[in-house]
């Protein structure tokens, strides 16, 4: 009997029944709530603004159902449907060494995956962004981004796959602590480097030029010993108008960024009370928390995968002829996803305990009352839904719902 089949059927099964029932549910409380504005918000937010945002959350959540469908088919289709064999097959005539031709399939299983989602990428992007208002790309930009993505993915992907399956294949029984430490190497890298190297590629970034904003900003990072390469404004409004602000990079190679949509929208006590909100992951160790989580999980999945490469049927059961490293890590990566999705909600439950808590530090920092009216502005500029079905939220949303949130600032 091939129970690792029938297994993997059976949680592909479950998992995308559970999706579709989810993504009902989101339908049925957004619809069904779309004539009249929450009474929390009935002050702040027009009718007009409240159905603009369940119909664009609408929108989105019909889209993902048919995603979830081409998803599931092609997952198939890789596996059980032997496209991945075939692939490895065409690669393996070459006769190159098994290390390049493992760089070589997992490449072009990447590539091919592009490609796939690009028509859906372009979608979201020209049809549900542009009837909403919030794309401002052109084609041009959305190519050129896309070239640059992939560009970045050769760049750093080729070494990266090369030295990841050179380790598996020489650094013996213990190979996969060794993986775990250069994957964890390079996602500490990536952090420092990201807001100097990588975000330029994408976005141009100018000091912040308010004197007001930024000298009671960076009273603020006195007071709480936060030190950063400076302030900046990022272009965002180039690509959306959807508003944003983040912390980026690691030790002293640290960037404050503002999306110039959201400057655009706020005043100066409202900024400061996002960023207060920000600075409360740092101060409460979030990130320190989320790389010890994730390290955790990688040194596990890696463990799995070290057994399961040892085992025939891994490979058999799943539509795989020959086995090899490099197949079997992707395979595992392939699976995985569908093992491990009804672990969405404990990981959802951690980051929105993570946005309480840096709640709470702002209201200590700045006014309570210019970060709820700050999140009200976010929530009618980006078109959030005011009413999302709790249990919806509870599997795929990384923020509190909006009406728990502002219940919770307000206590």
């Amino acid at each position: 009997m091939q129970v690792l089949t029938v297994l993997f059927l059976l949680m592909l099964a479950l998992s995308c029944i559970t999706q579709l029932w989810l993504a009902r549910r989101q339908l049925h409380s957004v619809s069904s709530h779309r004539a009249q504005v929450p009474n929390v918000f009935a002050e702040k937010i027009s009718l007009s603004e409240h159905q603009k945002a369940a119909d664009y959350t609408l929108t989105k959540t019909r889209f993902a159902q048919i995603t979830i469908f081409v998803e599931v088919a092609l997952l198939l289709l890789w596996t059980l449907g032997g496209l991945l064999d075939t692939v490895d097959q065409a690669w393996r005539a070459l006769e190159w060494s098994p290390l390049w031709t493992g760089v070589a399939v997992i490449l072009s299983i990447m590539i091919l995956s592009s490609l796939i989602d690009l028509p859906f990428s372009w979608y979201r992007t020209f049809k549900i962004e542009s009837r909403f208002g919030f794309n401002r790309m052109d084609l041009k930009l959305f190519l050129s981004d896309n070239a640059k993505m992939f560009a970045l993915t050769l760049a750093l992907g080729v070494p990266l796959i090369a030295l990841v399956l050179w380790l598996m294949e020489s650094a013996g029984d213990l190979w996969w602590l060794w993986v775990w430490a250069v994957w964890m190497g390079f996602n500490l890298l990536m952090m420092w480097a990201y807001p100097s190297f990588i975000a330029p590629l994408f976005n141009k970034f100018k000091p912040l030029e308010d004197d007001e904003l930024r000298q009671r900003i960076e009273h603020l990072l006195s007071r709480n010993g936060f030190a950063s390469q400076g302030i900046f404004v990022a272009d965002g409004s180039r690509r959306s108008g959807h508003g944003n602000a983040y912390f980026a990079g690691l030790g002293r190679n640290k960037r404050i960024v503002f999306f110039d949509t959201l400057l655009d929208g706020l005043n100066v006590d409202e900024v400061e009370a996002v960023l207060a909100h920000e600075l409360g992951h740092f101060r409460r160790h979030h990130l320190h928390k989320r790389v010890a989580l994730m390290a955790g999980f990688s040194l596990v999945g890696l463990a799995l995968l070290g057994w399961l490469m040892q085992q025939a049927w891994f490979f058999q059961q799943l539509g795989v002829s020959m086995p090899s490293t490099y197949m079997a890590l992707t395979l595992f990566v392939m699976v995985m996803p569908v093992f491990t999705f009804f672990l969405s909600p404990a990981l959802a439950w951690v980051s929105r305990k993570h946005e309480f808590e840096a709640d709470s530090f702002a209201a200590e920092q700045a006014k309570a009352s210019a970060l709820v009216q700050a999140l009200v502005k976010l929530y009618k500029e980006n078109a959030n839904t005011l009413t999302p079905d709790p249990l919806y939220s509870a599997f795929y949303d990384s923020h509190p719902p909006a009406p728990v949130r502002i219940a919770h600032l307000s206590t």
